[in-house]
């Protein structure tokens, strides 16, 4: 594979050490797992990107939730890995990803700008169950105070609480949860390895009930198959069930490595959609901008209706300790609804 070439050259992304492992407990069967030593962790974004943030941590490249749409399948190519299966199940997990973020958080060169997480793959998908990297990074932004925030559809957050309300103590952090839809016969074939949408909100329930607040990114809005009226209404109703602070619609996109296997699934699935979608995004990854700004309006106007609003750049806050329990019931929080924006 590619990488193996890249360790002679003082840009080179990884080491010439790496491991390859094919496991096959249950959760992990058919997933192989290529172990590496990154040169570094802190990346930036490039200044042509439409993110509105500068700095990234990626500990993993490729990801098991398999969510056929996702805009980083074009990575893997990049190290002569397949984009379709080949994302889904060959792995790289950059061991010293804890490490290596806690060296550079105190080089001289670091202002302690705002990270962002898991907006390539999701830090929290199934293989940080084995290598658990997040709680290092987790506890090394803490350290140092930096601010971040970390979008994810891994329910697996929820094991990293008590480093979340430890980090949100010193600094900003915001948290969003990806949910777009609530069709689960949609949510088999599209998102197969990820949980389910109503999991993804019981996460959010539970980050709010314990102080941190946490909006929805309702990502992606899938055209002709999750855009009706009613679907999205029950969506904008449940995040707002589930104590959202904030719903952000985001239209499905089709980068390259993306798209030709969005489209593939869609015609096996779904084949009389196919001249349709070709219509739609005939001229680039972005459905038009009169159906971007449909949605959104939409969406807002629901999020209106049910008492929550679109995330706000830069509203991030720190929260403050927990009251004490109350005798024979959980503890309540009335934490401020703000988010920091991801996407």
């Amino acid at each position: 594979m590619r990488w193996e070439n890249l360790g002679e050259s003082p840009s080179a992304l990884f080491g010439t050490d790496v491991v390859s492992r094919t496991i096959d407990t249950p959760e992990f069967r058919g997933i192989t797992f290529h172990e590496v030593r990154a040169r570094s962790i802190v990346n930036r974004v490039p200044g042509a990107s439409r993110m509105p943030f500068e700095w990234t941590v990626n500990p993993y490249r490729g990801c098991s939730h398999a969510c056929v749409y996702c805009f980083a399948r074009k990575t893997h190519s990049y190290l002569d890995l397949d984009t379709g299966l080949g994302f889904d199940s060959q792995i790289v997990v950059k061991v010293n990803a804890p490490e290596l973020l806690r060296r550079e958080l105190t080089g001289r060169r670091w202002r302690g700008d705002h990270i962002a997480m898991g907006t390539n793959v999701d830090c929290y998908q199934r293989a940080e169950g084995r290598y658990r990297l997040m709680p290092g990074i987790l506890a090394a932004l803490r350290d140092h105070a930096n601010p971040f925030s970390i979008l994810t559809k891994g329910t697996l957050i929820l094991r990293d609480l008590e480093l979340l309300r430890q980090a949100a103590a010193v600094t900003d952090i915001g948290i969003s949860v990806s949910v777009g839809f609530l069709d689960r016969e949609l949510w088999r074939t599209v998102e197969p390895g990820t949980p389910a949408p109503d999991r993804r909100l019981d996460v959010v329930r539970t980050l709010t009930a314990h102080g941190i607040p946490c909006g929805v990114l309702m990502a992606p809005v899938i055209p002709f198959l999750g855009d009706s009226p009613e679907q999205l209404r029950a969506t904008v109703r449940a995040v707002a069930e589930a104590g959202a602070g904030s719903v952000t619609p985001l239209v499905l996109h089709l980068r390259p490595g993306a798209r030709e296997w969005f489209m593939a699934w869609l015609g096996h699935h779904h084949p009389r959609l196919v001249r349709r979608y070709e219509a739609m995004y005939a001229d680039g990854a972005y459905a038009p901008k009169w159906y971007q700004r449909r949605i959104t309006r939409q969406v807002h106007e629901l999020a209106t209706e049910y008492g929550i609003g679109p995330a706000r750049p830069g509203t991030a806050r720190r929260i403050p300790p927990p009251p004490a329990p109350a005798a024979g019931r959980a503890a309540e929080t009335a934490a401020e609804p703000t988010q920091l924006t991801l996407l």
